[in-house]
């Protein structure tokens, strides 16, 4: 089966523009009339791209980026990927989510990075796991239990009914969190992974749910990712990414979200 072109372009842009070194280039060829951009100390348009990353790429010649996995959902495209630098002097996580216009061009862009931590308390990693897309028929029905989990769960701390969302042996890639349910449970009652305030957006294909929030967590607010993996209408695994959102002052754009 052929790539899905909006899947193409979120991904060319990733690896033709900055891993291959080529940004104009992918700007010129998956760019649409306008590039709003929501990551941290990037402006808007391919200006404010161009201006970041090729001082980017002249600290960084040496560049492993991998796009991990992917999903479609009508006009949204969303990634999971790694970067190593330089040799694996750093290491980066990256989720990313892009809208995309009737062209599949990329129109606007949304962001969050942490640093990779291969010592989790799982002992899992921030990256690895299942990746294949499959189960297409049950995208709207999954779609519908992450967005109950987020509101019932994780917005109104019902942590008693967790079991009706998600399996015994969740596999957990959360540096903080162990596998198993009751892992997650235990996290959740401690505060681990913040108090969920806001669900901006939700996307899925098949198996795969992406969330978008905005996480209260460490006195701070935070942009933060969650993506699942859903089996026979339960969470079966788990990532997330999160990443702190600066004073105002600080923002290269509108914001994160």
């Amino acid at each position: 089966m052929p790539e899905n072109p909006k899947i193409a372009a979120a991904t060319g842009l990733y690896l033709e523009g900055i891993k291959d070194g080529r940004p104009q280039e992918a700007l010129d060829k998956y760019i649409g009339h306008r590039y709003t951009q929501h990551s941290t100390g990037v402006s808007d348009g391919k200006e404010g791209f161009l201006s970041f990353f090729i001082p980017f790429l002249e600290r960084n010649p040496r560049r492993d980026i991998q796009v991990l996995r992917a999903i479609v959902d009508g006009r949204y495209v969303f990634c999971h990927a790694y970067q190593s630098l330089n040799d694996g002097e750093s290491q980066w996580v990256t989720m990313d989510l892009f809208d995309t216009d009737e062209n599949d061009k990329i129109i606007e862009h949304w962001d969050v990075i942490a640093a990779y931590q291969d010592q989790n308390i799982s002992g899992q990693n921030m990256v690895d796991g299942e990746s294949e897309v499959s189960d297409l028929s049950a995208t709207e029905s999954n779609k519908q239990l992450i967005k109950e989990f987020t509101k019932q769960v994780l917005i109104e701390r019902r942590y008693q009914i967790l079991s009706d969302f998600v399996v015994e042996d969740l596999i957990e890639h959360h540096p903080q969190v162990a596998n198993s349910k009751l892992g997650l449970q235990k996290a959740l009652e401690q505060g681990v992974v913040g108090r969920h305030e806001m669900l901006f957006k939700l996307i899925g294909q098949g198996n795969f749910v992406a969330t978008y929030s905005s996480v209260y967590l460490n006195e701070s607010s935070h942009a933060v990712f969650d993506l699942y993996r859903v089996a026979k209408n339960k969470i079966v695994e788990h990532w997330s990414l999160y990443e702190k959102i600066l004073a105002r002052e600080q923002w290269g754009n509108s914001g994160k979200f």
